[in-house]
């Protein structure tokens, strides 16, 4: 597990190898991964929006910019957490995650780009 506070938000992430697969005439590496949000801070704020940057053991990177995250725009309250799952695709059995959610902080409407901190992807067959 990883995790970053940014601003008084949490972010604790757990990732998992969910096998390989061909595509395309391309062997495809599935990864999940499990994202905790976590208000630390005094005040409500939402997630609007997610930007995240997918690299491979291949010099690839993907980059995926979308609102919310799996249709969803949470709220939280101080002291509430939200968690999801999600997933992505690889070309090879190694690679990393990182990016932000932008949020808005309710009683200041300030916007706030809370880190989502770096995390490997490992394919379990892999790994020595």
């Amino acid at each position: 597990m990883v995790q970053q506070v940014t601003s008084g938000i949490k972010i604790s992430v757990v990732t998992n190898f969910e096998g390989s697969f061909y595509k395309n005439y391309k062997m495809q590496y599935a990864f999940g991964y499990t994202v905790t949000i976590e208000n630390q801070s005094k005040d409500s704020v939402q997630l609007y929006a997610r930007h995240w940057e997918i690299l491979d053991a291949l010099n690839n990177v993907e980059t995926v910019i979308g609102e919310g995250v799996v249709g969803k725009k949470p709220v939280l309250k101080p002291g509430e957490s939200h968690t999801y799952t999600s997933g992505c695709l690889l070309t090879s059995p190694f690679g990393a995650m990182q990016g932000h959610y932008n949020m808005v902080n309710f009683t200041t409407t300030r916007k706030l780009q809370v880190t989502i901190p770096t995390f490997k992807l490992s394919a379990t067959f892999a790994i020595n």
